[in-house]
């Protein structure tokens, strides 16, 4: 009986270590976007929201964009970075260009979800890899420091406002439940199967 709640304890203590884990190289950003937030601002009524999922581990960015009520039709849609204070002002674009890649045009409404590799050069606005250092490793360090100081913003750019009539900065939020808990639990899993079949009594 001891042994057992031995690998019990032991169990549940490397899922909270590995939770702590996943965690550590996850980070999640929100934004809800407005014409308010542009700059300058617009009345525009559109409205959207974005959630950007940074995994430092893989280096991948997941962007998880819904917008509606635009003046314009888009024609553009990206990340910028960094201004030089938290929450104001206005960067060049970091992402790809012209455009996120498969970002929805001519409409006044939409969704886009997609996941950046960010070890791959056509994730980024070239000159954001040239002012950044030089490489994509350079590009995702000054990418993932913009972001971690509230320095990095989202917008949509319409025929109506080209120089972008939606748009929010991106705040830390927290990790979706889905990515932080999937990988510990199969983990976990794993290490309970494993015990089990180790303790079975020989035949």
């Amino acid at each position: 009986m001891k042994r057992h709640h031995a690998i019990f304890f032991g169990v549940l203590g490397l899922s909270v270590l590995l939770g702590s884990q996943a965690r550590a190289t996850l980070f999640n950003y929100d934004a809800d976007l407005n014409g308010f937030s542009e700059s300058p601002p617009n009345a525009s009524p559109g409205t959207g929201f974005a959630d950007v999922l940074y995994d430092s581990t893989a280096h991948t960015l997941k962007v998880d964009v819904t917008f509606s009520g635009l003046l314009g039709t888009t024609t553009a849609s990206h990340i910028h970075a960094a201004t030089a204070t938290p929450g104001t002002g206005t960067a060049g674009v970091a992402t790809a260009v012209p455009r996120f890649p498969g970002f929805p045009v001519g409409v006044t409404s939409g969704t886009y979800d997609h996941t950046f590799d960010l070890t791959l050069a056509s994730s980024y606005n070239p000159a954001y890899i040239t002012a950044s250092g030089g490489t994509t490793a350079d590009a995702e360090a000054a990418l993932a420091a913009a972001l971690a100081a509230d320095k990095a913003y989202l917008n949509i750019h319409t025929t109506v406002v080209p120089g972008g009539e939606i748009r929010g900065f991106l705040l830390p939020a927290p990790i979706p439940d889905s990515f932080a808990t999937a990988p510990v639990l199969a983990l976990a899993f794993l290490a309970v199967f494993g015990c089990v079949r180790y303790q079975r009594p020989r035949a």
